[in-house]
């Protein structure tokens, strides 16, 4: 029995843990190549001048990003409406294959996670902790699941021991204070197959925690901020260039400054913007820098809300950022293109992952497994076509095993699993589907009276 189960074992016994001491050794292992693992990830030292630092952790993106930053909240709004919109059914498995869909009661813990939740609520705390935190923690307590703050979970690891030396770690469980390691009671010890950890997108660092997708452009970040604060200062100076005015060299310092006072209230600011300009004798005005146009700032902002698109897994098109809706990009095929990459390349094994780590905690039948019903997801409903189409391959398929003599139920069940050796032969042949030698002529009959 490791730590970790003491302490669960302890727990359970109803025995108070004061300190966390007992769990030291295990934590040691957040150590690595001289950089402290806490509940988000290595902690990185940004470069940026007088950009606005923003934190690598939970707190940080949350702020900084999700709720103050146009682009980053779009991107983060669009997976999580699409993501949310499925619902988990169990699948069966035959050989190996997946078969046909079906619930039980078992599935009321994803429909009802807690009192007055949905499934929709369930996936929407799941992707909103992926995408800031990089993971998403979830136990079950009195028959609710309950989410546990990223940033205030701790993997527990143990040292993997082989042939006199360390290979690795090996996973233990986790450790959960309220308020985050340290600040709470000596934290709730919990064992791997109590805790649902949806981690998508792997830390290379620590593959056994999950990494934000903020984490790599967060100097695309701070650039768009950066961006939105130039565009909001330039509103602000009198939405023009800026302007170097220059005086007789005569004027004392007084004077410059009182016109210089002077200037600022009547020319500066958005409420003075476009007015005429009149100065006295000896001023001289000058044009410096670039307005928007001419140093392509759309442009410019446009490439950076591209490359955070990119990182989140969005095309620009589906998300409505600007370089998506010029030229050929609306198109409808092009559109359509599109919609599907996000579905295929980032939904789908999103909900996959997710289907995976929630069956550590709920009952799953055998020879089963926990999936995800997208068919009555709107975003997917352009796709009814093409599963007309497939389903009529099907079908046409399924018309010619059946005249080939294959049995019906083995044919349903080969097609669904795209599995040809579950086939069974019937052992008639022919279209009729006769035994042989069935056809075989019969005694002829005559009319009228019969001879002797």
């Amino acid at each position: 029995m490791n730590l970790l189960q003491r302490a669960v074992a302890s727990r359970r016994q109803a025995r108070s843990i004061d300190t966390i001491d007992d769990y030291a050794l295990a934590l040691q292992s957040f150590m690595f190549n001289g950089n402290t693992y806490g509940g988000l990830g290595i902690q990185q030292t940004l470069v940026g001048g007088q950009a606005e630092r923003i934190p690598n952790d939970l707190t940080g993106y949350a702020t900084a990003a999700y709720a103050s930053n146009g682009p980053v909240f779009a991107l983060m709004a669009v997976r999580m409406l699409v993501f949310s919109a499925i619902r988990f059914q169990f699948q069966r498995l035959s050989s190996g294959r997946p078969g046909d869909l079906f619930g039980n009661a078992d599935l009321a813990l994803l429909e009802t996670p807690w009192t007055g939740g949905t499934t929709q609520d369930l996936l929407t705390s799941m992707i909103l902790d992926i995408d800031l935190a990089g993971n998403a923690y979830l136990t079950k307590v009195n028959g609710e699941l309950v989410r546990l703050r990223p940033d205030w979970v701790s993997i527990v690891l143990e040292p993997r021991r082989f042939r006199g030396g360390i290979l690795g770690y090996r996973r233990i469980g986790y450790l959960y204070e309220e308020g985050g390691l340290g600040f709470g009671d000596g934290g709730i010890p919990l064992l791997p197959d109590e805790v649902a950890h949806f981690a998508p997108y792997p830390d290379p660092l620590a593959t056994y925690r999950g990494m934000s997708w903020l984490t790599p452009v967060i100097r695309e970040l701070q650039n768009d901020k950066l961006m939105s604060w130039h565009q909001r200062k330039f509103f602000e100076n009198g939405a023009t260039p800026n302007l170097v005015v220059s005086l007789d060299a005569s004027i004392d310092v007084e004077k410059f400054k009182k016109f210089k006072e002077l200037f600022n209230v009547e020319h500066r600011g958005v409420e003075n913007a476009y007015k005429s300009l009149f100065l006295g004798g000896g001023a001289d005005v000058t044009v410096v820098g670039a307005d928007f146009q001419q140093m392509s700032f759309s442009a410019t902002q446009g490439r950076g809300e591209t490359r955070l698109a990119a990182a989140a897994g969005v095309p620009v098109t589906v998300v409505g950022f600007s370089e998506g809706l010029q030229g050929s990009s609306l198109n409808a095929g092009n559109y359509s293109q599109a919609r599907r990459r996000f579905a295929d390349g980032t939904m789908h094994p999103l909900w996959q992952n997710a289907a995976g780590s929630l069956q550590q905690i709920v009952p799953t039948p055998p020879a089963t497994r926990l999936w995800y019903d997208a068919r009555d997801v709107p975003f997917l409903r352009e796709d009814a076509r093409d599963s007309a189409e497939i389903q009529g391959r099907k079908a046409a398929t399924i018309s010619q095993l059946i005249q080939s003599g294959y049995t019906a139920d083995s044919i349903i069940a080969a097609v669904n699993a795209e599995d040809f050796s579950l086939l069974k032969h019937s052992g008639l042949f022919s279209v009729q589907l006769q035994p042989p030698g069935a056809h075989a002529s019969a005694p002829a009959q005559t009319n009228g009276n019969q001879g002797p």
